[in-house]
């Protein structure tokens, strides 16, 4: 059998739990957008799919694609919200 030696993590210098906090922290803000960004794509499929509105469709994707970009360069989930606003409004009136 393997000889089991001491526990390194205790006795380990250097442990960087800030570090690992921050990591955990952006993993979150990314997962958020992330969300937010294949729901938007969602509605782009349902506008272009549902109602036929392929330019309606191709505009609210790229307002989706600016959105993303925008939110991983912020961590900020606020405009994945407002384009999910933009293309729900959107499924509505061309519905």
């Amino acid at each position: 059998m393997a000889d089991h030696g001491e526990v390194q993590y205790a006795t380990a210098t250097g442990n960087d739990y800030p570090e690992h906090e921050s990591t955990y922290e952006s993993f979150v803000k990314a997962a958020g957008v992330g969300t937010l960004f294949v729901v938007n794509i969602v509605v782009v499929l349902a506008v272009w799919g549902v109602t036929g509105h392929w330019l309606v469709a191709l505009g609210v994707f790229v307002i989706t694609l600016i959105a993303g970009i925008q939110g991983l360069a912020s961590g900020s989930k606020l405009s994945g919200i407002v384009t999910l606003v933009i293309g729900l409004l959107a499924l509505a009136l061309t519905s």
